[in-house]
C-alpha cells in the first residue's frame, strides 16, 4: 500500500474532502458525513489514507483516563469508507488505531470484508428491501403472517400519516427505551437537531399509523442517503402491537416509494423476533463485522463494561 494511512484529529479534517469521499465511496452511509459525526459523536477523530481516497471515522470518548472507540446513538455501522475497500485495506485501517485507544468496540460497514486472527470478529445481521419493483411485486414476497397483519389493521380502520412531530415520535420511543439502554437525553437532543437538519432538505421524514380514535399506535423517523432510506427511529405504542400497526406501516411506506430506486435499509436485526419481522417482508440479510480489540492494562479491565 504505497500511502501511508494518517490519524488526525476532528480539527484537522477538510469537512468538504471528507463528505464528499463518503458521497463516491460504494459503501457510503449517511451515519459517516462530518454533520451528521458532530452531532451524535462525543468525540470523532479520523483514519485517512491518500487524499480522502479511503477514510475511517473514530468515534470516541474519555473515561478514568482511559481512551476508547465506542458506537455512538442512532448510528447503526462505520467503519472504512471509499472505492470498494479490500481485505488488506481494512486491515491496514484497523492496525492503524492509534494505541491510546486501549478499549475498541465498533462496528464496520457491509463494505468492509474483514479476516484478521489479531481482532474479535463477530458478523453482524442486517435487513434491506429493494423497492425498485413495482409494489404489487414487493408484496407478493411478504409471509403470509404478514399479509393477516396488515388486514387485521386495514379491518381496524387505522390510518396512515406523513410528517407527524418527530417530537411525538422521540416521546412514543423514549417511554418504549428497556432497561439498561444507553441512549441518553442528550441523544434524543442531537437526534432532533439531525432530523431538522436533514427535513429542510427532505432527507428525512415521519410516518405514523393512528388509531380511529387519532391515538398514534406506530411511528418512524426516515433518513435518506446512498439510494437508501433508513428506518431509524421507531415509536411503536403497545396498543399497537395487537393490530397490525408496524406491519401496516412499513407496507404503506413501501407502497409509497415503491419503482423508485431506494432500498428499505431496516438497521437490523440480531434480535431474533425482530429479523423474523423484517424477512416477513422478503428482505435480504446484509452482514457487518463488529470489532473488538482489548488493549487495556490488566489492573483495568473491571472498568470496561461501565464504558
Amino acid at each position: 500500500m504505497p500511502d501511508v494511512i494518517r490519524y488526525i484529529t476532528r480539527e484537522e479534517i477538510d469537512h468538504i474532502r471528507w463528505d464528499d469521499c463518503i458521497t463516491k465511496a460504494s459503501n457510503g452511509l449517511i451515519y459517516a458525513y462530518s454533520f451528521y459525526l458532530d452531532k451524535m459523536t462525543t468525540h470523532w477523530d479520523a483514519l485517512i489514507l491518500g487524499d480522502y481516497e479511503y477514510v475511517m471515522p473514530l468515534p470516541w470518548r474519555k473515561k478514568m483516563g482511559i481512551h476508547y472507540l465506542y458506537r455512538p446513538a442512532f448510528i447503526a455501522s462505520l467503519g472504512i469508507f471509499g472505492n470498494s475497500p479490500d481485505q488488506e485495506t481494512s486491515r491496514a485501517f484497523l492496525s492503524s488505531i492509534p494505541a491510546k485507544f486501549k478499549w475498541i468496540e465498533i462496528d464496520l460497514n457491509y463494505g468492509n470484508d474483514l479476516n484478521d486472527s489479531n481482532v474479535k470478529i463477530n458478523q453482524r445481521i442486517n435487513y434491506t428491501l429493494s423497492l425498485n419493483r413495482s409494489y404489487a411485486d414487493i408484496k407478493s414476497g411478504y409471509r403470509d403472517n404478514l399479509q393477516r397483519n396488515i388486514k387485521k389493521a386495514t379491518q381496524f380502520k387505522v390510518s396512515y400519516s406523513k410528517d407527524i412531530p418527530v417530537e411525538d415520535i422521540i416521546s412514543i420511543s423514549r417511554s418504549q427505551l428497556p432497561v439498561g439502554s444507553t441512549i441518553s437525553d442528550l441523544d434524543f437532543k442531537n437526534f432532533t437537531e439531525l432530523f431538522r437538519l436533514l427535513n429542510t432538505d427532505r432527507k428525512a421524514v415521519t410516518r405514523a399509523v393512528y388509531s380511529n380514535t387519532g391515538e398514534i399506535l406506530a411511528s418512524c423517523v426516515f433518513f435518506f442517503s446512498h439510494h437508501r432510506a433508513y428506518y431509524i427511529l421507531v415509536g411503536n405504542h403497545p396498543n399497537g402491537k395487537t393490530l397490525g400497526a408496524s406491519h401496516y406501516l412499513i407496507d404503506q411506506f413501501v407502497q409509497e416509494y415503491a419503482n423508485s430506486e431506494l432500498v428499505l435499509d431496516f438497521e437490523g436485526s440480531d434480535i431474533r423476533n425482530l429479523a423474523f419481522f423484517y424477512s416477513s417482508f422478503g428482505a435480504s440479510v446484509e452482514t457487518y463485522p463488529a470489532v473488538t480489540i482489548d488493549r487495556l492494562p490488566w489492573w483495568v479491565r473491571g472498568v470496561r463494561n461501565r464504558m
